[in-house]
């Protein structure tokens, strides 16, 4: 007993210990930069905790290996540009009734071709018929639908071209956008969860690109690659602030301009917001963790076998953890596209939204949430500060080298070392702390 208290006192101790280094690399990056970089690092690096956290319940908790993350980060931005952006009126008159048809039209053919295939019973005339149900309501799901997008997509398409939002308080994505993700992650996982490990990912990876294609094709749904700008604030514009006279005399008291006050008041209020959200699901998760819940679910991860033979519903339970995963990813989406104040559908890489998030949650410690909130902020830090950190140590190395081929490569390479490090640093932590930073318990 006494040896399982220390056990938990010395883990305990590891993990301050590793976040105050967290917090000294981020003061240090303030003293040794800006503070507005050091306040961009920590927003982007909260945000992404948060993803971290949602892989780390699927893979830490159930071992569900899902590389399809970037799909549910993209529908969370989706989400925030469909609750917060106002609704484009002339576009609704245009195409709107035939839209909502449309996908009437559509949900109610699957449900009726579903139902029918339960009804009926095996054999070719239940083929025949649902085959005919299917075929049909899409062709008249295409004849109302195709001409409402093609009306939409014309109304002023260099500036709009799409139906708009709700014009709803953009705070109030982060939970739409969550459950957009958690609604086609159900849907997703009704059918993949009974696939093997491997197979599984390469599902989830498939369908996340279905999402992003879907999403940069519809214009009329969030005018594609054509970006979204000019998304509502939570927090004041820094030119509101820099025109507040009380505002300029409180910041020059404290020996800030105007320009400066502005953009850290701003990031500061982002950097509040963002980690009371991390630490009410930080909070949430450990109780979770630590329930006959997150027991169970653990048990269900080192052997299904088992957990099946003792009554457990290991497709059911799979499909929960699946479920809550992917709505913390979307609610992470939604909180990157409030930040940013755009949705780009160009930036939603798998190198970003998937390769970097499963780096985060090894690093930090499977399995173990404050490893995946510390692997968020580390690996974040790295990946952003790893080319102006290179840049300036492969200047100091070339300064004494003569110019010719072999300078001109190390400089113009530098940029690029954070993906050898990111490489580097995975292997490092495999290799001599296999179960992470601060491992699970």
């Amino acid at each position: 007993m006494s040896t399982r208290i220390e056990t938990t006192n010395n883990q305990t101790l590891r993990t301050a210990v590793l976040f105050v280094l967290m917090a000294v690399l981020m003061v240090w990056t303030a003293w040794a930069y800006t503070p507005n970089l050091a306040l961009t690092i920590l927003n982007m690096g909260l945000i992404s905790a948060v993803m971290a956290l949602g892989v780390n319940m699927q893979w830490g908790y159930a071992g569900l290996f899902n590389i399809g993350v970037m799909g549910f980060v993209a529908l969370g931005g989706l989400g925030a540009v469909l609750t917060a952006m106002p609704p484009t009126s002339d576009a609704w008159q245009a195409g709107g009734v035939r839209i909502v048809a449309g996908l009437v039209i559509g949900a109610g053919t699957v449900v009726l071709a579903v139902q029918v295939y339960k009804r009926m019973a095996a054999g070719m005339r239940r083929g025949l018929v649902t085959a005919a149900i299917v075929i049909a309501g899409y062709a008249l799901f295409r004849f109302v639908f195709v001409p409402g997008t093609q009306a939409i997509e014309a109304v002023n398409s260099s500036s709009t071209g799409y139906l708009g939002g709700l014009g709803l308080p953009i705070v109030l994505s982060w939970p739409v956008g969550a459950l957009m993700a958690a609604g086609v992650a159900w849907l997703i996982g009704k059918v993949t969860l009974g696939l093997r490990s491997d197979y599984l990912a390469i599902a989830t990876l498939g369908i996340a690109e279905i999402i992003l294609a879907v999403m940069k094709n519809e214009d009329w749904l969030s005018r594609g690659v054509k970006n979204v700008n000019g998304l509502p604030r939570p927090v004041p514009y820094e030119l509101d602030l820099q025109q507040n006279a009380d505002f300029v005399a409180q910041a020059a008291s404290m020996g800030f301009d105007a320009v400066t006050a502005s953009t850290l008041f701003v990031k500061l209020n982002y950097t509040l917001m963002f980690a009371a959200v991390v630490i009410m699901l930080l909070l949430l998760a450990q109780m979770a963790l630590k329930s006959p819940w997150g027991r169970m679910m653990r048990a269900i991860r080192d052997n299904e076998n088992a957990a099946e033979a003792m009554g457990k519903d290991v497709k059911r339970r799979h499909l929960q953890i699946f479920v809550i995963g992917s709505a913390l990813c979307g609610l992470a989406g939604a909180m990157m596209t409030t930040l940013d104040g755009q949705l780009v559908m160009t930036t939603y890489q798998p190198l970003r939204f998937t390769f970097l998030i499963w780096v985060m949650v090894i690093v930090g410690g499977s399995g173990n949430n404050f490893g995946a909130v510390l692997g968020g902020l580390l690996v974040w830090w790295l990946w952003v500060m790893v080319e102006p950190l290179s840049q300036q140590m492969v200047g100091q190395i070339t300064a004494i080298m003569p110019d010719g081929w072999l300078r001109g490569r190390l400089i113009d390479a530098a940029p690029h070392t954070r993906l050898l490090l990111m490489g580097v640093l995975l292997l490092l932590v495999l290799r001599f702390s296999p179960r992470g930073l601060i491992p699970e318990k």
